[in-house]
């Protein structure tokens, strides 16, 4: 098992290819697109879908721009609320909310595990 740390050469537009270390979570960069600019580089982690009526709610990744200009560049949790909108009645209304409640539990779960990525010191 090799002890050198990972690295990733992806193509920039504006600096042309830049290889920079891919920390252990990251899920690779198939969807790497050439003309991205260098700040825009960004590693992420497996994507977490939380559903309600197999509908996506929120998207959750952990993710890090190394090179960002104006972003942080610290490992963090990007969360993207997603789905569609809708009306309900009472019930719908609290199936809803007790999806919400479940959410909100993966996502202390998520943290757990972002937390562990920070402790390992990771970057």
């Amino acid at each position: 098992m090799s002890t050198e740390p990972r690295t990733v050469t992806l193509p920039t537009v504006d600096h042309g290819e830049i290889t920079l270390p891919e920390p252990s979570w990251c899920a690779g960069h198939a969807d790497h697109r050439p003309d991205s600019y260098r700040a825009d580089l960004t590693h992420y982690g497996p994507e977490h879908r939380l559903t309600f009526n197999g509908q996506p709610l929120f998207r959750l990744v952990i993710a890090q721009t190394p090179l960002a200009d104006r972003a942080s560049r610290e490992v963090c949790a990007y969360v993207e609320q997603i789905g569609d909108s809708g009306s309900f009645d009472p019930a719908g209304l609290y199936d809803l909310a007790a999806a919400l409640d479940g959410a909100a539990d993966h996502m202390r779960e998520f943290a757990d595990r972002l937390a562990a990525v920070l402790a390992e010191g990771e970057r």
